[in-house]
């Protein structure tokens, strides 16, 4: 995983307003439609690595809702967002926040 790569490729989110980054996850993201129901491969044992890469995968917004949680959560994150793990977002935050400002952020850990 290339930290740099990521936090530079959502760049192109920077300034779009949260409330907006919310609305679009919460209405077009695979997990809050596809996986309502129990998926196949729920009972699997996976890591954290393999179940969002399963969770996220063909996901249409997985940048716009890494950057809603980056935002939102920072190091605080836990669960699936954006395709990453809680422990790969972690690690990934020092990275985004180098790259600046963003609009309406939550609190600058």
């Amino acid at each position: 995983m290339n930290l740099t790569s990521i936090a530079w490729e959502l760049d192109r989110l920077r300034w779009a307003p949260t409330a907006v980054l919310d609305q679009v996850v919460a209405r077009d993201g695979l997990c809050m439609w596809v996986l309502a129901d129990e998926p196949s491969w729920a009972d699997e044992d996976m890591t954290d690595r393999e179940l969002a890469a399963r969770m996220c995968a063909g996901c249409s917004v997985r940048d716009e809702c890494l950057e809603l949680e980056l935002r939102t959560a920072g190091d605080d994150t836990v669960g699936v967002w954006g395709g990453l793990s809680a422990d790969d977002r972690r690690e990934l935050h020092p990275y985004w926040l180098r790259r600046g400002d963003r609009a309406e952020r939550g609190p600058r850990s």
